[in-house]
């Protein structure tokens, strides 16, 4: 092997290594600067989402609580995620060993699988909210939320290991050559994670978010009718309720929208492969579901463009500040 040859393997020494395939500079330097740049969008924005609630008293809601595990997950996206799969993406050679490849794939998946746990929960939440408000106070209660968010992660965590339990005992075996990290799940196996994951969770959300709706457009006849006749007629849920409902199920059904083309190797009968060349565009659109969220809670939520404020002017170091009002 010549030195011209060897200079384009992913390992020199080996000569079953993978060829490396470089890319102009201005290229790679653009690709570069536009993940860096993702990254750090989706870990500000997402901090600072996190920074709000934990902070702020006021937000300490079951409702919050759910945000804030959300707002983790998805700040967990854009630190390890982004970085880890945007180089994988950009190179051809995985020189990361494999452990990472090991570890990458399941903490991807868990992450996902847990962020569809949570909007079923976030499902929930506005569902007794509106539906039947009375019963809100003490049936969703902290300690409630704190324990299904624990519940939803480890389920997240034991299904996604056995989802990948052949990558993670043997993360090269579809390698064809080494400096290379492929991840198959085979038609049975997406065909399950189809159901489990997605399928089964958006029917979930899809029947309560139109009961919610329903519920809410039928209050609001109620609440013109007792604004006209100056009677009470029936419990109603409150005007911020339902319009966390609302803001919420755009984030529901943004998240709805990143996620369904992942699913696409699993309807059209197809192992789902990491090295397939639709696979960059799939993950591309996921990834982007990470930033776009806190977006949603700004356009909202007063109360993070106000959390905001005081987080940048660094109003939040002051006594008691955790106590003020948003």
């Amino acid at each position: 092997m010549d030195s011209t040859e060897g200079s384009l393997l992913c390992f020199p020494n080996l000569n079953s290594s993978c060829r490396w395939l470089p890319k102009p500079r201005s290229e790679t330097a653009l690709l570069y600067t536009l993940l860096a740049s993702v990254s750090l969008l989706t870990v500000t924005l997402n901090l600072l989402v996190v920074i709000s609630i934990s902070h702020f008293r006021q937000l300490h809601t079951p409702t919050n609580t759910l945000l804030l595990s959300l707002a983790v997950s998805d700040l967990t996206v854009g630190m390890l995620v982004v970085p880890i799969e945007g180089l994988h993406l950009m190179e051809t050679c995985w020189m990361l060993g494999e452990v990472i490849c090991a570890l990458t794939p399941l903490v991807f998946f868990c992450l996902v699988s847990s962020s569809v746990g949570i909007m079923v929960l976030i499902s929930i939440d506005r569902y007794v909210a509106i539906c039947i408000p009375l019963l809100y106070a003490t049936k969703i209660t902290l300690n409630r939320v704190r324990t299904c968010i624990c519940v939803c992660w480890a389920c997240s965590l034991l299904f996604n290991g056995w989802l990948l339990r052949g990558h993670l005992r043997q993360p090269d075996r579809f390698s064809s050559c080494h400096g290379e990290c492929v991840v198959v799940i085979s038609h049975i196996s997406g065909t399950v994670d189809l159901f489990v994951t997605f399928l089964g969770p958006c029917t979930v959300m899809v029947v309560l978010y139109i009961r919610v709706f329903i519920v809410a457009i039928s209050q609001q006849r109620v609440i013109r009718l007792q604004t006209a006749a100056t009677v009470t007629l029936a419990p109603t849920a409150k005007r911020s309720e339902r319009k966390a409902a609302r803001t919420l199920g755009i984030v529901i059904a943004v998240f709805l929208m990143c996620f369904c083309p992942y699913y696409y190797p699993s309807l059209a009968g197809k192992d789902t492969s990491t090295s397939a060349s639709y696979f960059v565009v799939l993950s591309c659109i996921m990834v982007l579901n990470s930033t776009v969220n806190p977006l949603i809670y700004a356009l909202f939520y007063p109360w993070f463009r106000k959390a905001i404020k005081l987080i940048i002017t660094l109003k939040i170091l002051q006594p008691h500040s955790q106590d003020k009002i948003l």
